[in-house]
């Protein structure tokens, strides 16, 4: 795959999770780091840190993200830029969340070839809408380390504390079925066609992600091994 290199020995992973929201990409991405011991870059944990923080970049894109919008380009190259230059991305890193436009995808592409970087390989994780939009109206979040929840396949405890914290866990703000279905509109116009992109270069993969986390799983090992 062309996102692996190997450099004195050392194997290199460049990889691009994408799909509609809610389709397990922060889960499978937290898996193959446990495996290849390479950092999960997740663009929606980054915005959130900064708008829990109140950054100037957190206020922005909080008011944006409330209505189910995209965050600007310029944004979310900057967080990108300054987390991959981080020593923990030495031998690569996993993205989630992003690109997710044609356009992120070429300046994406800017930034590596700037960089010296490999180019990705891209896997889209793919979920019907139906199936989506009944995952997140039940999804519950750690509001402390992030352990995800779910009121029908993995609930909560009653008392609302996390098994693994103690943290509160609670609902996120876009986690409501009206804005579920507007960031899906904006998925299936804006992030759908990077398919093609990225089908140009042979490095594009499509995986079932309706099945159980652990077909997910061995599915993704499997075009990582090949």
């Amino acid at each position: 795959m062309n996102s692996q290199s190997s450099q004195g020995g050392r194997t290199e992973m460049y990889l691009i999770l994408f799909g509609a929201p809610g389709v397990g990409k922060g889960t499978q991405a937290k898996l193959i780091r446990e495996s290849y011991g390479i950092p999960h870059i997740s663009t929606g944990e980054m915005l959130r840190e900064a708008v829990k923080a109140n950054t100037e970049i957190g206020r922005k894109a909080g008011t944006l993200m409330s209505y189910g919008k995209l965050v600007p380009d310029t944004i979310m190259l900057e967080l990108i830029r300054e987390r991959i230059k981080r020593p923990d991305c030495a031998k690569g890193f996993i993205l989630d969340g992003f690109p997710r436009t044609l356009q992120q995808a070429r300046e994406l592409d800017q930034l590596m070839e700037e960089l010296n970087l490999p180019h990705f390989v891209s896997i889209e994780i793919k979920v019907p809408d139906r199936i989506i939009i009944e995952r997140l109206v039940n999804r519950r979040i750690c509001e402390s380390c992030g352990t995800d929840y779910n009121l029908i396949t993995n609930p909560p405890p009653e008392n609302m504390l996390c098994i693994k914290c103690n943290g509160q866990i609670g609902r996120r703000k876009d986690d409501h079925e009206m804005t579920i279905r507007r960031r899906l509109e904006v998925y299936n116009k804006e992030t759908a066609p990077l398919r093609e992109y990225y089908a140009r270069e042979n490095g594009y993969f499509e995986v079932d992600g309706s099945k159980s986390i652990k077909e997910v799983k061995s599915t993704i090992s499997q075009l990582l091994s090949a």
